[in-house]
């Protein structure tokens, strides 16, 4: 079986999860239409792929040990055609599992066996952000004021597009979102605590690496030196700090 779908109204949102264990993915499947999402459920990792290109579903639960295609592999497939949440899930309480997901675009993980009531916490929470990152998009007014302009380098809020020496830089929505924030704040630090807040809607809680593998991202893709940064530092103890005069 590769899909089921179970509907609880128009208007409701809908949740592709990905998850081979049935028995497991109807549980969690008839729990998540009990809250009012709809729910399609595909048990290998190939047919996932198509079904998330043709559905494009508001949120993708996505477990790493799948037939065919693994979670990994399905996250970094399809991140060139969804832009929405993914959350992925992992049997084994390992780092790594965890570190390589955020770094092929994951928006949040969660380790199995899990509750329903965390599952849908976590699933609220990523629909919270989407949702006030929308606002916040549609209020932007279209002026100058939306953009940032150091040097080389600069931000517009409008098309969220990023641009270094003439030539756009392709980051994810994740990325932007954290980007903005420091470049907003130039020559200040920002907090790790801040910039959860702002990127999850949950309270830091000392040990999300998540802000971390971001920025690791963006100074990779901004050629920022990794072993010793100075157009985004880091300041120990206390956050990240986008230094304004690094982009000539």
């Amino acid at each position: 079986m590769n899909e089921i779908q179970l509907s609880c109204g128009d208007v409701a949102k809908h949740i592709m999860l990905v998850e081979d264990d049935m028995s497991l993915a109807e549980w969690f499947s008839d729990y998540l239409v009990e809250q009012g999402y709809v729910v399609t459920l595909a048990n290998r990792g190939d047919v996932a792929i198509e079904l998330i290109e043709s559905d494009q579903p508001d949120l993708v639960i996505l477990d790493i040990m799948l037939p065919v295609k693994d979670g990994f592999a399905v996250c970094k497939a399809i991140r060139s055609f969804y832009l929405g949440p993914i959350l992925m899930m992992t049997a084994r309480d390992h780092e790594t599992d965890e570190v390589l997901g955020l770094e092929l675009g994951a928006d949040d993980y969660v380790v199995k066996p899990v509750k329903p009531r965390v599952l849908l916490s976590r699933i609220n929470a990523l629909f919270r952000r989407m949702s006030s990152q929308e606002v916040a998009q549609e209020a932007m007014p279209v002026v100058d004021e939306n953009k940032i302009n150091y040097g080389l380098f600069s931000l517009d809020g409008n098309s969220r597009t990023t641009t270094l020496a003439g030539a756009k830089v392709a980051i994810s929505s994740n990325e932007f979102d954290v980007l903005w924030q420091l470049a907003q704040s130039a020559d200040k630090v920002v907090s790790r605590k801040e910039l959860v807040i702002q990127r999850r809607g949950i309270e830091y809680d000392g040990f999300d690496r998540s802000i971390d593998i971001l920025v690791s991202r963006i100074r990779k893709k901004l050629g920022d030196d990794a072993s010793n940064p100075y157009r985004i530092k880091t300041v120990w103890g206390k956050g990240y700090l986008f230094v304004k005069d690094a982009w000539d």
